[in-house]
């Protein structure tokens, strides 16, 4: 008996030639997507922590500077998340003093939010976020542009094909 001291190496599987074409990972729409969004995310990262935000947080008052008050549901609709979800969320911007949450008085039901004067004093930040991002981007502003349009009409089509299954 031999032995030998050489690594041994993986080879990848030989594709039985009767066996349909798995599609490659690198090929995927949504793996595409699921890659970009992280990376975006960790592109955030750096600029929002200097102001306590993450970026769930960050986005959620992108949506409240843009309409407040606002009912948990108003804002889960506008972030695409539901409320078991959104509310922990917001629960935790409150201890971090940058919204409220009251019931609204014209029906106990709704829970309303809205930004704090601390809150409102992280808007004039958001200029520097934004050219803080800009820094990182490898696509010029038309195909960035391009790219949102894109991206908006293919989430409204991926709600609408996901409502009927809710």
């Amino acid at each position: 008996m031999t032995t030998t001291t050489e690594p041994m190496t993986k080879q990848a599987p030989a594709q039985d030639a009767g066996a349909p074409d798995v599609p490659r990972l690198d090929q995927q729409l949504c793996f595409a997507l699921y890659s970009a969004s992280g990376l975006m995310t960790k592109l955030y990262r750096p600029l929002l922590d200097p102001l306590g935000l993450t970026y769930p947080q960050y986005l959620a008052m992108l949506a409240l500077w843009q309409h407040s008050p606002s009912t948990i549901g108003e804002l889960g609709a506008a972030l695409g998340l539901d409320s078991a979800t959104l509310t922990p969320l917001i629960k935790r911007m409150e201890a971090g003093g940058l919204v409220t949450r009251r019931r609204d008085a014209a029906d106990e039901r709704r829970v309303l939010v809205e930004p704090t004067a601390k809150g409102e004093a992280l808007r004039t930040k958001m200029k520097d976020v934004q050219e803080g991002l800009s820094c990182g981007m490898p696509l010029e502003r038309t195909e960035l542009k391009a790219l949102h349009g894109t991206l908006t009409r293919l989430v409204a089509g991926l709600r609408e094909a996901t409502a009927d299954r809710d």
